[in-house]
C-alpha cells in the first residue's frame, strides 16, 4: 500500500472511532426549545416603536431605492413561501439559482484583473505578472484609440486608459509568452470586433499557433457604443454584418471564443439604477440575436457567442437580486428565439461600478470594492475584475493592483466564498426582492420592445430621460446628504493630501509609438499589403481577409478604413449620449474650488462657531456643523463655548470670519439669537449669520427678523449652501 492509500486508510479508521464513541454517549442533556416565546411582529413593532422615540416608524423603518422598490424592515416565511425555490436546484431550469450545478466549488469564478500599460511590451509583463500573482484570465484594457481603431500616430492621446494596439506586431508583443491555452483572454472591441479580432488572430498564426486555443472574448458592443458616443462611424446594419462575420469566423475557428460584449458601463455611469442597467441590456442582447439569425446563425449559436458585462453598485442586496433574476430572463429570451437549454445560460462579467467611487478618501474605494464583489459573487457572476482604488484618479500602481487582485484571492481561499452553490438561495429578503427585481427588469424589457427595440427607443431619447431622472435624484439626495458619500459629503478627511495622479506624457507616448510603428513598417512589403487591403475592401466585413491584411502589415485604422462603407457611414444613426459621471463629482468639484483658492491666495472661507454655553450645551450642533462645512474644504474656527452674546459678538469680531453660524440649543436659542444675531451683523457687516438646527415654525419670522441669514440642519441643502459661500467668497462666479 502506498503512503498517500495508508495514510488515507488511518484517516478513515480515526473518524469511524469518533463516530463510535459518539454512539455510545446517550446522556446529552434534554435541551427544551420553549424556553423562550416567540415574539409576534407588533410586540417587535413595538419594541421598535419605543427606540424610535416618536420618529414615525413606516418613514424610518422602510427604505425606499432608486429602483421603485422598498426594503421591508422585516420579511416572513409564510409571505415567502410561494416562491421559495423548493423544486429548482442551481444550474438547472430558469437557472435563478446559478448557471452551474456545482457552483464555484470545482470552477472558481475568474479573476481577471485588468492591465491597462500604454506600451505593448509594458502591458505584457503586467499580464504576465498578474497572472504568476492569482489572476486566472487576462484582461486587456485597450486605450480609447485602439478602441476607435485610431492609429496611435494619428491618436490624440495614446496611451488613454489603456493599451495602445495598432498592429499585428503590437499584438505579438503583447501576447508574447501568454498561457493561451489554460487562460481565457477578455478583450473590449468597441463597436466592431473584426479588426482587433484579426490582430490577435493574425498575430497567433504568424507564430505558428492554432486560432482554437482563444477562449474569452473579443466582444463588440455597437449599441453600448452608440449610447457612449452618440454616433458611429458605421451604420447599425453595417456594424452588425461585422458582428455576423466574426461570430461565424470565431464558430468555425475559436470556438470557445465570444465576439459580442453586451457591457452596462455606459448606462451604470449614467447614474442609472439596476433595472434600468439590466434591462437595457436585455434589449441590446435581443437585438444583437435578433440580428445574427437574420443573417444566419442558429438560436444557439447567437446566444452563443453573446457575453454580459455588468457594473456591481453600492446597494448590496439589489447587486444579488440582480444577478439571480437576469439569469432566467435571460433564459427565457433565448428560449423564445428557440434557443436550447444549454444556450440559455448566462455567462455574466461584472466589475465595481466606477459611479460610486471617489477621489476623496480614495482608500474607502477598497472597502466599496470589496462589497461589490462580495455581492456579485453571492448572485453567481462567472468572472470578476476589481478594480484598484485609485480608479477614478489615476491608472493603478502595483500597490493598488496588488490590493485590487487580493481581495479576491481572500474571498476564494480564506473566506470560503467557494460554498455554498446558492448562498442566498431561500432567503426570505433576498427571493422577495429578486422576484421584485425581476418583474421590474422584464416590465421595462418588455416596454422597450414595444417601443420597437432599443435603437427606437434611443432614437425617441426614453432610456436617456428616465436614466437622466434617476442621476438627478441621485444628485438631490446627496446635495440634502439623504445619501452618504463618506470622505465627499460627509465626513471629510481635512488633513487629506489627494494622490498624485500621475498623468500621462501623451506627446512622449505619441512618439514612442510613432517610432514602433515606423520601423515595424520600414520592414513591409507595400505592394502585398495594398493587394491584401484591396482583397478586404473588396470582402468588406471577412475575419479572413482582414487577418490576412493584418499580417501583411495593416494597421487597425487601415484595416477599419478597408472595411468602411461610404453610405454606410452617411446612414449611420444619431442619438442623444449618456455622458460618465461620478456620484461624488459635484461635491469634489466643490472642494477643489476651495482648494485651489486657498493655493493661490493663502485664504479660505473661515468659519466662526459662536458656540453657546457649556460644551454639552452646544457640543452636539457645533460637532455636526463643523463636518457640515468641511466637506468644501472650510476653515471652521471651533471655542469651548461663550457664557454671554457679548463675549461671542466680540469673538467673532476678532475673528474676522466670513461666516458665523449661532449653535446651542432649541430651548436656549429664543432667549440667545434675538440678542446674537443683530451683534454678529454688526460686528462682521459683510458676514453671513447660520443657525445650527431647523427653528420651529412660530419662531422662524422672529430668528429671520434677527439676522438669520441660513439655517443648517439635517434638512439643508449641503451642497447649495457651501456653493453660496463660495460665490460669497469670490471663489467662483
Amino acid at each position: 500500500m502506498s503512503e498517500e492509500k495508508s495514510g488515507q486508510a488511518n484517516e478513515e479508521l480515526d473518524l469511524q472511532a469518533i463516530l463510535r464513541k459518539a454512539e455510545q454517549v446517550d446522556n446529552y442533556p434534554d435541551v427544551p426549545l420553549d424556553e423562550f416565546s416567540p415574539p409576534t411582529y407588533e410586540e417587535w413593532k413595538a419594541a421598535c416603536e419605543a427606540l424610535l422615540k416618536g420618529a414615525p416608524f413606516d418613514k424610518k423603518m422602510y427604505t425606499p431605492t432608486y429602483e421603485g422598490i422598498t426594503f421591508s424592515p422585516m420579511y416572513f416565511r409564510a409571505d415567502t413561501e410561494p416562491i421559495l425555490p423548493k423544486q429548482s436546484f442551481p444550474g438547472m431550469d430558469d437557472f435563478l439559482r446559478g448557471a452551474r450545478p456545482n457552483g464555484y466549488i470545482k470552477s472558481p469564478w475568474g479573476i481577471a484583473q485588468a492591465c491597462d500599460e500604454t506600451m505593448p511590451d509594458d502591458n505584457n509583463e503586467l499580464l504576465k505578472h498578474e497572472q504568476d500573482r492569482g489572476s486566472t484570465i487576462y484582461n486587456i484594457k485597450l486605450d480609447k484609440a485602439s478602441i476607435a481603431c485610431v492609429d496611435a500616430d494619428k491618436a490624440d492621446k495614446p496611451g488613454d486608459e489603456g493599451c495602445s494596439v495598432s498592429t499585428i506586431d503590437d499584438m505579438h508583443v503583447l501576447l508574447d509568452g501568454l498561457k493561451l491555452k489554460d487562460y481565457p483572454l477578455y478583450i473590449y472591441a468597441g463597436a466592431s470586433a473584426v479588426p482587433m479580432l484579426a490582430l490577435a488572430a493574425g498575430a497567433l498564426e504568424a507564430d505558428g499557433k492554432d486560432t482554437r486555443i482563444l477562449k474569452g472574448f473579443i466582444g463588440a458592443n455597437p449599441v453600448g457604443e452608440l449610447v457612449e458616443h452618440g454616433k458611429n462611424g458605421q451604420s447599425l446594419a453595417k456594424l452588425y454584418d461585422e458582428a455576423y462575420q466574426a461570430a461565424k469566423w470565431a464558430i468555425e475557428n475559436a470556438p470557445e471564443l465570444k465576439t459580442i460584449m453586451v457591457r452596462s458601463d455606459v448606462f451604470s455611469r449614467g447614474g442609472a439604477n439596476d433595472i434600468q442597467e439590466v434591462a437595457y441590456c436585455l434589449n441590446i442582447a435581443a437585438d444583437y440575436m435578433r440580428a445574427m439569425m437574420e443573417r444566419g446563425l442558429t438560436a444557439d449559436e447567437a446566444a452563443g457567442q453573446i457575453m454580459f458585462g455588468f457594473s456591481m453598485g453600492a446597494n448590496f442586496f439589489m447587486q444579488i437580486a440582480k444577478l439571480r433574476a437576469v439569469r432566467p430572463i435571460w433564459a427565457q429570451i433565448v428560449e423564445a428565439f428557440g434557443g436550447s437549454s444549454e444556450a440559455q445560460r448566462m455567462h455574466i462579467h461584472a466589475r465595481p461600478a466606477l459611479f460610486f467611487k471617489t477621489v476623496y478618501d480614495p482608500y474607502v474605494n477598497m472597502l466599496r470594492n470589496t462589497s461589490e464583489i462580495f455581492s456579485g459573487v453571492v448572485g453567481g457572476l462567472d468572472s470578476f475584475e476589481n478594480a484598484p482604488f485609485d480608479e477614478p484618479i489615476r491608472k493603478g500602481d502595483e500597490f493598488s493592483r496588488r490590493i485590487a487582485r487580493n481581495v479576491q484571492i481572500m474571498l476564494q481561499e480564506e473566506f470560503g466564498l467557494l460554498q455554498p452553490i446558492d448562498p442566498a438561495g431561500g432567503s426570505w429578503a433576498v427571493e422577495t426582492l429578486t422576484k421584485q427585481v425581476k418583474e421590474k427588469i422584464w416590465a421595462e424589457f418588455q416596454l422597450i420592445e414595444g417601443k420597437g427595440g432599443i435603437v427606437e427607443a434611443l432614437k425617441e431619447g426614453y432610456p436617456q430621460a428616465e436614466i437622466a431622472s434617476v442621476l438627478a435624484s441621485r444628485f438631490k439626495k446627496l446635495e440634502q446628504r439623504r445619501d452618504r458619500i463618506v470622505g465627499s459629503n460627509m465626513y471629510p478627511n481635512m488633513t487629506e493630501e489627494r494622490l498624485d495622479p500621475r498623468p500621462e506624457d501623451f506627446a512622449e507616448n505619441k512618439k514612442l509609438r510613432a517610432e514602433a510603428m515606423a520601423k515595424y513598417a520600414a520592414d513591409l512589403d507595400d505592394k502585398f499589403k495594398a493587394e491584401a487591403l484591396a482583397e478586404l475592401a473588396e470582402k468588406k466585413s471577412c475575419p479572413g481577409a482582414a487577418i490576412k491584411a493584418a499580417k501583411a502589415g495593416a494597421t487597425i485604422a487601415e484595416i477599419r478604413t478597408a472595411m468602411t462603407c461610404g453610405k454606410c457611414a452617411e446612414a449611420a444613426e444619431s442619438v442623444e449620449l449618456i455622458a460618465p459621471h461620478r456620484w461624488s463629482e459635484r461635491y469634489e468639484a466643490l472642494r477643489i474650488v476651495t482648494e485651489e483658492f486657498k493655493a493661490k491666495n493663502d485664504d479660505n472661507v473661515k468659519i466662526f462657531l459662536a458656540n453657546m454655553g457649556p460644551i454639552p450645551q452646544h457640543k452636539a450642533r457645533a460637532d455636526f456643523t463643523t463636518g457640515f462645512l468641511q466637506v468644501g474644504g472650510f476653515e471652521v474656527m471651533g471655542n469651548n463655548g461663550f457664557p454671554t452674546v457679548d463675549e461671542a459678538a466680540a469673538a467673532a469680531k476678532e475673528s474676522g470670519a466670513d461666516a458665523v453660524v449661532i449653535c446651542s440649543t432649541d430651548a436656549t436659542y429664543p432667549e440667545i439669537v434675538p440678542a446674537l444675531a443683530p451683534k454678529l451683523h454688526e460686528v462682521l457687516p459683510k458676514a453671513t449669520v447660520f443657525l445650527a438646527g431647523e427653528a420651529p415654525a412660530d419662531l422662524k419670522e422672529t430668528y429671520d427678523n434677527a439676522g438669520i441669514d441660513m439655517y443648517i440642519s439635517v434638512r439643508a441643502n449641503c451642497y447649495q449652501i457651501l456653493q453660496a459661500l463660495q460665490k460669497k467668497k469670490g471663489m467662483i462666479e
